[in-house]
């Protein structure tokens, strides 16, 4: 039997790291022709796709660098999925004085939110030729106060709006739906350097897998690879009827 995504073209922004390369190796795995996009110099040397531009999700030239490079190598494109984020680390509004307000907001929100939007705008044509699939990465703080503060959650419940609204603006001819991953080991994500979190990542808490199977209903850690399978679906002719929804892979939150 063949794969669920055999003889795709996708190309997966923010493949270097955690949901991102897993989401690469289970479309590698299930046939797809697997192109990346990646900021960081080191993850991109470490990727096993036939396509890798090292650039930046946020600037619409890079992003077009990317599509233009998975074409020429492909022959077109069906799927673009993206991974791109970063953590504020619960920090409250009232926790964040005025510059740090102001430049925090710029950067997560940019991070989380326009890295979504500019390599669908990139991608657009090519999508539309291929009556293709979008999916993107929210979260379960898109959806319940408490997991994450208020700049990352609020921007990611922009991203459910983006899921939607592209939904809506892209029928019939391009699918777009989201995944919401619960709490994630070794999933590398970092916080903004304008709150001085660059370098600190959220995987590294001590006691992050107890705290994670403490807080779900199904009493789970989830990997990065326990996500992958959520995107497969939604890229693939399984789910050819379904745009603007959200798979949320949260270890039952939502029951809790």
């Amino acid at each position: 039997m063949g794969g669920w995504l055999d003889g795709r073209r996708a190309l997966v922004v923010g493949a270097g790291s955690g949901i991102g390369r897993a989401v690469v190796d289970a479309f590698t795995e299930e046939g797809a022709r697997v192109g990346a996009l990646e900021l960081d110099a080191a993850k991109c040397a470490g990727l096993p796709c036939p396509v890798v531009v090292r650039g930046d999700a946020t600037r619409a030239a890079d992003a077009r660098a990317a599509v233009e490079a998975v074409v020429r190598g492909f022959g077109g494109l069906d799927i673009l999925v993206n991974c791109v984020g970063i953590f504020d680390f619960y920090r409250g509004l009232s926790d964040l004085d005025d510059a740090e307000l102001d430049s925090a907001f710029d950067e997560i929100y940019r991070a989380n939110v326009m890295s979504q939007l500019v390599p669908v705008k990139a991608a657009l044509p090519e999508l539309a030729r291929a009556r293709g699939s979008v999916v993107l990465t929210v979260s379960t703080s898109g959806f319940y106060p408490g997991r994450g503060g208020i700049l990352y959650v609020g921007s990611k419940f922009a991203v459910r709006g983006c899921v939607i609204a592209l939904a809506h603006e892209l029928a019939p001819d391009i699918r777009v739906n989201g995944v919401a991953p619960g709490g994630t080991l070794d999933t590398g994500l970092r916080g903004p350097a304008s709150l001085g979190q660059a370098d600190r990542e959220l995987a590294a808490a001590p006691g992050r897998a107890a705290e994670l199977k403490s807080r779900t209903p199904l009493s789970v850690a989830l990997t990065p690879a326990d996500h992958a399978g959520a995107y497969v679906f939604l890229a693939s002719d399984r789910a050819r009827g379904i745009t603007g929804t959200i798979v949320h892979s949260d270890g039952g939150i939502g029951v809790a």
